[in-house]
């Protein structure tokens, strides 16, 4: 049923992110499919990784990481955004693109107070991409 599965990674928030990476890990053991992460950071400096070489080696090291903990096929997809923080959707909507992927799993929060206001990544994600979406609550 699915072949690619991408889901978002922020290094900088790893720990909020198990049940969605046991998630996808699960699905593409059933499916046999491969798993990429895709991490969007920016061209500068930050506590993270000082410049996109770098980003792009810590993100194939998770990759790596999580193939080997889940017995899975899995890679990196770094992107490179001028502004992640307001450039997050569209890349990530671009990553799926990129990837060709058929399922994207993300990691969502207890909705509050400003979800109302401002659309959530993953109901955007959800509404735009061509790929199923499935958001994991924490």
């Amino acid at each position: 049923m699915f072949n690619t599965i991408m889901i978002p990674v922020d290094l900088a928030h790893q720990d909020r992110l198990s049940k969605a990476l046991q998630c996808a890990a699960d699905l593409a053991r059933h499916y046999k499919a491969k798993v990429i992460y895709v991490g969007v950071a920016a061209a500068t400096p930050s506590s993270i990784a000082h410049s996109p070489e770098e980003f792009k080696k810590k993100m194939a090291e998770f990759a790596a990481s999580q193939a080997e903990m889940h017995g899975i096929a899995a890679e990196a997809h770094a992107m490179i955004s001028h502004d992640p923080a307001t450039d997050l959707d569209p890349t990530l909507l671009k990553a799926v693109k990129e990837t060709r992927a058929d399922l994207v799993v993300m990691a969502s929060h207890i909705p509050n107070l400003t979800d109302y206001i401002w659309p959530s990544n993953g109901g955007t994600i959800a509404g735009h991409a061509d790929a199923s979406v499935m958001v994991v609550r924490d």
